[in-house]
């Protein structure tokens, strides 16, 4: 029988996101999109641009894989259903849930909207993309991902909840920094990602004795 994972809600992640949620919903309400998108975007210079090119990765499906799998591997108390379940829903939901929105929505991308205008700093190396904008996929997993990690992290380590929060949120600005997305779009998928992970993971935190009968057998006993 593997050991019960530790788990707790980490205020060290869902502090900074209760404020990154209050500070983007004041930028929507009083700040033209087309100002938010050029101010991210047109700050820019070729360290940064290096950084942003492999920090948007983090929100791709095969890091999230392969994130979640390595733990799986490494880690004796998540060699058990119980975390391969929970990490299962807490990446396909919100990304169903975001695909979804986008097919739906069929928002056009900022490349689209501006056609292509020649103040829009984007390298070669940097995919063009012109579709599907609403909401960020990339934001969504990045910040289903780091919202999952900080939920695990053992006490000792919860303070690495923020440095998780700040790693989406590089995630989410790449997005607009590459001109992949405006920043409703990457504010939207993050709060997409991060609050259906929240109530993925209580709904399996609270059945989590389930998946360890014989251990909850011992304590009665």
């Amino acid at each position: 029988m593997s050991k019960r994972p530790y788990t707790s809600y980490n205020l060290y992640f869902i502090i900074p996101f209760l404020l990154w949620v209050i500070t983007g919903g004041f930028l929507l309400f009083f700040v033209n999109s087309r100002a938010l998108f050029s101010f991210i975007n047109n700050h820019y210079n070729p360290f940064a641009d290096v950084i942003m090119y492999y920090a948007t990765w983090m929100g791709e499906a095969i890091t999230i894989t392969t994130v979640l799998v390595l733990l799986l591997i490494i880690v004796p108390s998540f060699r058990n259903w119980w975390y391969f379940i929970t990490a299962l829903l807490c990446t396909l939901v919100p990304t169903f849930l975001e695909q979804w929105i986008k097919h739906m929505a069929k928002a056009p991308r900022p490349l689209k909207i501006f056609n292509e205008a020649a103040w829009i700093h984007i390298a070669p190396e940097w995919p063009k993309l012109f579709n599907n904008s609403f909401p960020s996929g990339h934001s969504t997993g990045a910040f289903s991902l780091f919202c999952f990690l900080s939920l695990l992290l053992h006490q000792r380590y919860k303070k690495f909840g923020l440095l998780f929060f700040l790693l989406a949120l590089l995630v989410a600005y790449s997005r607009i920094y590459l001109a992949a997305h405006f920043f409703a779009d990457v504010y939207a998928g993050s709060i997409l990602g991060a609050i259906t992970t929240l109530l993925l993971f209580s709904v399996m935190r609270y059945y989590q004795q389930y998946f360890f009968k014989r251990d909850l057998l011992n304590s009665v006993i």
